[in-house]
């Protein structure tokens, strides 16, 4: 047993020199596994963003968008425009030829001013549909996603951003956005080469036997084979990019989570001071207690214990929930009983739930959740009692 013992500990010393030699020799082996953990910068909130928080992040220009969105459209646009309007550029290309190679030994390029000038002018002619329509469908990719804003934030110089960092360029490259974005080009690479390679394949013939045809045939062949591979590439990557804004809703939702404290701190930085609202709802409770005589003949209910407690309750179909608007103990209850007696409001024994409410609940608030099965069925069987009533005096009356 000894000597079994020996061999495994030496087995051991030697599987630990083996690795720290590796470690030693191999600079991969150094690799810290934190490069591949998602941002720390989530770790402990757990809190979804308030709007508080979203209308600030929107102000700095921090919002969900997609760029694949923004670059299909990009594409999608001004190829179907070419195609529409090809006819035009190909009659202005021409006459662009005609007029620089009619003149070409007539005019001076460094002397006669004419040819910048015409120059610019087919420039203009040829480009400007091209630029107008690629700006507008930038402009309306966006508005679509961000909505109308204007902010300057985002291009304010921040030199702490040019300082070279390695471990925090190995975490972007190995987190959870920079596996999603190598898996996407991967995706968009096999999207343009898939579509590449089917429509030449459809055209192999054609494209083999255009040494045999006239510029034109080839001209047309070429420029069909493109507009088509062009346009199907952008209706596919406009297709891509609705995973891809959902994606980048919820990963903007993660990294901007709350912690608690972050969430008590703003509440206190928006709303009013919780120990003043805890003042404003004693004082508002205690308006209510001394005025059971209006709120008592308004309740839908009464729950009694039957002696020691009385809670009455109010539902309205505009309210979250049944409402407490009186409760009392002892003498109180028994105040809240006899006024309810006196306006015909129906009184129900429940032990544990009249206990419960009593002790978990105050005058003007919402009855917890866990309360509201138990509640409609004492509702329901109010609301039968009273429809049984209604039935009764209808056929005494007639």
């Amino acid at each position: 047993m000894n000597e079994q013992l020996t061999v495994n500990n030496e087995q051991l010393a030697d599987a630990n020199d083996f690795f720290s030699f590796n470690t030693a020799h191999c600079p991969a082996a150094n690799i810290h596994l934190q490069w591949f953990s998602d941002d720390n910068e989530t770790e402990g909130r757990t809190e979804e963003p308030s709007e508080h928080k979203l209308q600030r992040l929107r102000e700095e220009g921090q919002v969900v968008k997609s760029q694949e969105l923004v670059s299909a459209l990009g594409l999608l646009l001004p190829a179907l425009l070419l195609l529409f309007l090809a006819p035009y550029m190909l009659r202005t290309s021409i006459e662009m030829l005609q007029f620089f190679l009619t003149r070409i030994v007539e005019l001076d390029p460094t002397k006669d001013r004419i040819i910048a000038l015409v120059f610019f002018r087919y420039l203009v002619k040829l480009a400007a549909p091209i630029l107008a329509v690629a700006l507008v469908s930038a402009v309306f990719s966006n508005l679509v996603q961000v909505g109308p804003l204007f902010t300057t934030k985002p291009i304010v110089p921040n030199f702490s951003r040019a300082l070279p960092r390695l471990g925090e360029f190995f975490k972007r490259i190995f987190s959870i956005d920079g596996i999603y974005n190598f898996l996407k080009s991967l995706v968009k690479m096999a999207i343009i080469g898939s579509v590449a390679f089917i429509l030449i394949r459809m055209d192999i013939e054609r494209l083999v036997n255009l040494q045999k045809v006239s510029v034109w045939t080839g001209l047309t062949t070429i420029a069909s084979l493109a507009i088509r591979m062009l346009l199907i590439c952008a209706i596919l990557l406009l297709i891509l990019s609705i995973p891809d804004y959902m994606f980048q809703r919820w990963r903007f939702r993660q990294r901007h989570k709350m912690s608690r404290q972050e969430v008590k701190e703003e509440y206190r930085m928006y709303e009013a001071d919780p120990m003043i609202q805890s003042r404003i709802r004693g004082r508002f409770r205690d308006l209510l207690k001394q005025n059971i005589n209006v709120s008592v003949p308004r309740a839908d209910v009464v729950v009694t214990n039957p002696t020691h407690f009385a809670v009455a309750l109010e539902y309205q179909p505009v309210m979250p929930g049944p409402m407490v608007t009186a409760l009392g103990a002892d003498e109180m209850a028994a105040q809240i009983r006899k006024i309810a007696a006196e306006n015909g409001v129906p009184i129900v024994e429940d032990k544990p739930l009249a206990r419960a409410l009593f002790h978990e609940t105050n005058v003007g608030d919402i009855i917890p959740d866990i309360y509201w099965k138990a509640v409609s069925a004492v509702l329901a069987k109010v609301w039968h009692i009273n429809e049984l009533r209604r039935k009764a005096a209808r056929e005494l009356s007639a």
